[in-house]
């Protein structure tokens, strides 16, 4: 049964959720404004670690195809990330044209730069703002999907380090550690006792409804089929990004580095600045990856080169994404206008 719009809500239960779509609402562009100053001292820092004018010399040896390609991969994992979202609305009996749902999808990525993605949520306040879906209903989505970005993550982590000495032992704790995620996330009477001894604390106590609400939502989703369903589209999606960054290094002349070590320096990196829960994990993910294609890239890999890639990987698949986000924003507020527009005449 799909969802109606704002209009056919009680007023009484339509105020509360407003009231907290503002509150995430604000200050959008300062927080994307010091995330972008922040992610400049960052390059800043990179170009010092490689030598200005080395850095400059080797970035201008680069492929502009091998980046071109870099960018469309990266972009190719934005799609099938667009359909994981579908997907999990689909689950939860909320209906959506894919054309409208892409737009509230990709709007999201304006907060790519807080820590852990976790202000992704701000999709489902767009839903709300359009649909008048339930935030609480639609907000464990984003639960489901960085918990399958995780599990993702971490098995492409193992599937690099097969390569390595001692691989066999990182594979089997990361098998160790995403059943151990999906244990706590998705076992009923765990879930439950979780929230019945939340209920005893009075801030929680007040939100109980909803809480249990997001719950259901989130165990929806963490049915095997679901669970494993998104899991698959999500290192799909995510082995998109480790071949941009296999890609735009092979673009440096006179460079070759492993798939799995691609595979591995990328995931690995990714999870480590997920971890750090810094915005976009900005300086810990650049750091890690930097430092880890050095190891792993031979004698030809310089450090001016291997700044030069991480920098070059993380335009295509963290900046570009929020470039992105900010333009499938505007067009989501200028539909807004337009309906609102219609519904006044």
């Amino acid at each position: 049964m799909a969802d109606h719009p704002t209009s056919s809500q009680a007023p009484d239960a339509a105020q509360p959720q407003a009231n907290d779509a503002a509150q995430l609402a604000r200050g959008l562009t300062r927080k994307i404004i010091i995330a972008a100053l922040f992610g400049g001292l960052v390059f800043a820092a990179l170009a010092l670690y490689g030598d200005v004018t080395k850095l400059r010399a080797a970035a201008s040896g680069v492929a502009p195809g091998a980046v071109a390609l870099g960018f469309l991969l990266a972009a190719g994992n934005y799609g099938i990330r667009v359909a994981r979202w579908q997907y999990y609305l689909q689950c939860i009996d909320v209906t959506l044209p894919l054309g409208e749902s892409a737009v509230v999808f990709l709007a999201g990525f304006v907060m790519s730069v807080t820590p852990g993605k976790v202000g992704e949520v701000f999709k489902s306040l767009l839903l709300y703002e359009s649909r008048g879906v339930s935030i609480a209903r639609t907000a464990p989505i984003v639960v489901a999907e960085r918990l399958t970005d995780l599990i993702a993550l971490v098995l492409l982590t193992a599937l690099g380090s097969l390569a390595f000495e001692h691989g066999v032992i990182i594979a089997l704790g990361g098998a160790l550690l995403v059943s151990g995620m999906v244990l706590v996330c998705a076992y009923r009477p765990l879930g439950e006792a979780i929230l019945r001894y939340g209920e005893r604390i009075k801030p929680l106590a007040k939100i109980m409804h909803k809480l249990h609400e997001a719950y259901e939502s989130l165990l929806t989703m963490l049915r095997p089929g679901p669970l494993l369903f998104g899991t698959f589209l999500a290192v799909c999606a995510w082995g998109l990004e480790c071949a941009a960054l296999y890609v735009i290094v092979h673009g440096f002349p006179d460079l070759h580095l492993e798939w799995d070590a691609a595979v591995f320096a990328y995931s690995a990196s990714t999870i480590v600045g997920a971890l750090a829960m810094l915005p976009g994990g900005l300086g810990v993910t650049e750091a890690g990856m930097t430092g880890l294609l050095q190891t792993l890239g031979g004698a030809s890999m310089t450090k001016e080169v291997a700044t030069a890639a991480t920098i070059l990987v993380r335009l295509a698949t963290l900046w570009f994404a929020v470039g992105i986000g900010m333009v499938a924003l505007a067009l989501f507020r200028a539909q807004q206008r337009k309906t609102n527009v219609k519904v006044s005449a």
